[in-house]
């Protein structure tokens, strides 16, 4: 299973690089810190993009310096440690992502698109009880009660 859940997980998130590489210039993991930054409604330190992604470190780290050259995110004084900044969407940033999630969600219908209704309601349903006993964040209400997610 997990080899099976690696493969299908490259496959889509290629798929769905199409649509945001060839027209917005993003590859994956700066897709990934849009996404996640997106998602919440806290800015984040690079780290938590990090562990929520499950991608390296340093990964993170070059995409959040191209994205801040391009001013779509920005840090942020954490205003419990002075020491430490968070990451935030730009208003750029906020457009570019309210402008992609539509055309990815589009892109997801069509790859979901060999399942029936309620096969894709089942697969969300069963991934969420993996991710759940898991413990991995669904939403970005739970993103933002857990402090070092």
């Amino acid at each position: 299973m997990p080899f099976r859940l690696n493969r299908l997980a490259a496959e889509v998130s290629s798929a769905l690089s199409a649509e945001y590489a060839t027209r917005y210039g993003l590859d994956i993991p700066e897709w990934r810190v849009l996404a996640t930054l997106g998602f919440r409604h806290e800015p984040c330190s690079a780290q938590y993009v990090a562990d929520c992604t499950r991608t390296h470190k340093s990964t993170i780290s070059r995409a959040v310096t191209s994205l801040m050259k391009r001013q779509i995110i920005e840090r942020v004084e954490n205003e419990d440690d002075r020491r430490e900044f968070r990451l935030r969407l730009t208003g750029e940033g906020a457009a570019l992502y309210e402008e992609l999630i539509p055309r990815l969600l589009r892109r997801e219908q069509e790859i979901l698109s060999c399942l029936s209704a309620q096969e894709r309601r089942d697969l969300g349903r069963l991934l969420g009880k993996i991710e759940a006993s898991l413990e991995l964040v669904q939403t970005s209400e739970e993103a933002d009660a857990k402090e070092a997610y």
